[in-house]
This record gives C-alpha cells, structure tokens and sequence, in this order.
C-alpha cells in the first residue's frame, strides 16, 4: 500500500495510490497519515478498504511529506562506506546520528531553496525509514516489526554550514525545504527486503548517484534497534538512513546546486522526486 499526502501546505490531505496509479482521497477514513494510522491495527484497516469507492484526487494535485506529525527526524552520517571514502573520513566505528530539524521537511517536488549566501548546497538520495510502534530497547530480530513503511529522502546538506563552522552538523542540514519526503509511505510489507533496493539521484539530467542499499555499513534493523538503546522512538519518527556516493562534495572539483538547476532522484518501488532550485 502506498499511502500519501495531498494538497497546499500546512492543510494537507490524507490520500493513498491505487492500483491504477490513481490519487485516492482518505478524507474522513483516517484524521492523517500519522499517529496510531501507522499501527499494524491501523494500516490493516487500510487494507480492508474498497479504493474504488474513494473519490479521485485531481491529477497534477500537490504532493505533500509523505507523513505527518513527526517528532524527531533522525540522520545517519557516513553509512555507506564508498561515501565515506568520496567524503575523506573513516568509516565510523558506530553510527554516526544526527538531527534535521522537522521544519525542513516538504513536498517531494517543492523547490529546493538555496540559504542566503549558500554556496555549497549538496544533494543525497538515501532510504527513509517512517516508525509505526514505539521502540525502546528493540533487539534487531524485532526492529523491522517496528516500521510502518519506507519513503525517498533527500537528505539535502549545506556543506559550508554543516563542515567549516563551529558546531555540529545540524544547522547544515536543518534549512527550509532541506527535507524533501516522498511521493509515498509505501508499507513494510511491500518491500520485500530493505538491504536491496536500489537508489539514484540526477542533476540536470545527469545521473551523479547510483547506488545500492546492499552496500550500507549499518543495516536499517541495526539502526532501529541501536537508536532505540538511547531514545525512543515514536510512530511518525523518520529515519533517514545514510546515501550512497556521487554528492557534489566529493567530486573533482566539487560541485554544488545553483539556483535553476533541477534534482531527481528515487529509490526502487519507493517512486522519485523532483526538486528545481531557487534563491530563498
């Protein structure tokens, strides 16, 4: 099941694909794409539904995150290993984690707005992991059961902000629209194994990224169950999961997103993005 959200920001609509590649309308089914609609319970009463019966969403209808009311939007560092080696830095003995503020999060396709005085606006195609059941203390064994499906980030990076001034991470990460999250939450049983899917990113129209979730250092059920040994996790939280290489840093010489440049990207089974830049 592909579940989705439709409409203006900030009023949203709780929608999903059907079959047919139609837009269907959830309005009055479910309150949103969030919450306690993310339980086993709940999405199997999604299951149940007759999407013939729901009203069509007008083609062309802006898509919004794919999810609602998350709380923490969790980032993994260096978790593919030729990204790590393209970046000049060891593969980390342990996940590195970090946060994007949830204010970053959009549509799929909103534009990508470049930071006043950014220039060194990055792009990474990486595999988003949505909670469904809290997690706390979860062993790997059980961690998979603890998702409610999978959606495309792009875990957009200033990389001046992020590297080359004092503090942490986050603040590179963190910019409005910096978070792209969708087209769809596709659920966990339609993705038969998460270590294998494969991921692209294109600028421009040139493929830069192409890569494999087989070649994380830390798979997605390590990462659940190790996140869960410090904080838990709540339905709605989303997990973004590292990106393999081809980012604008690591080039020769590095490259960055200007204002006019155009950003695809997808994940197999998960659908794509697109994202045209502009001057904030």
């Amino acid at each position: 099941m592909k579940l989705l959200r439709h409409g203006a920001p900030g009023a949203e609509k709780p929608g999903l694909l059907d079959g047919d590649g139609k837009i269907r309308d959830l309005t009055g089914i479910v309150p949103d794409i969030s919450g306690a609609v993310l339980s086993d319970v709940g999405l199997s009463a999604l299951h149940g539904i007759d999407t013939q019966n729901l009203p069509e969403v007008t083609p062309g209808t802006r898509l919004g995150p794919a999810v609602a009311g998350t709380g923490k939007f969790i980032c993994i560092g260096l978790n593919y290993a030729d990204h790590a080696e393209e970046a000049g830095m060891e593969v980390p003995p342990e996940p590195i984690i970090f946060m994007k503020a949830t204010s970053a999060i959009c549509g799929p396709n909103d534009p990508t707005l470049l930071p006043r005085g950014s220039e060194k606006t990055d792009w990474e195609v990486e595999l988003a992991v949505i909670i469904g059941k809290t997690a706390k203390y979860v062993t790997e064994d059980d961690a998979l059961a603890h998702i409610a499906g999978y959606a495309v980030a792009n875990d957009v990076s200033e990389r001046a902000y992020q590297a080359e001034r004092a503090g942490q991470w986050t603040k590179g990460k963190s910019c409005d629209s910096f978070g792209p999250l969708g087209p769809w939450l596709v659920t966990r049983d339609e993705v038969a194994d998460p270590q294998d899917l494969k991921l692209w990113l294109s600028v421009n129209g040139e493929k830069v990224q192409d890569g494999s979730t087989r070649t994380m250092v830390y798979s997605v059920k390590h990462l659940i169950s190790y996140l869960s040994q410090f904080m838990t996790l709540h339905p709605g939280d989303v997990i973004s999961t590292g990106t393999p290489p081809g980012v604008g840093m690591g080039m020769k010489p590095p490259r960055y997103l200007k204002a006019g440049d155009v950003v695809e990207l997808g994940i197999e089974g998960l659908g794509s993005q697109r994202q045209e830049v502009i001057a904030d």
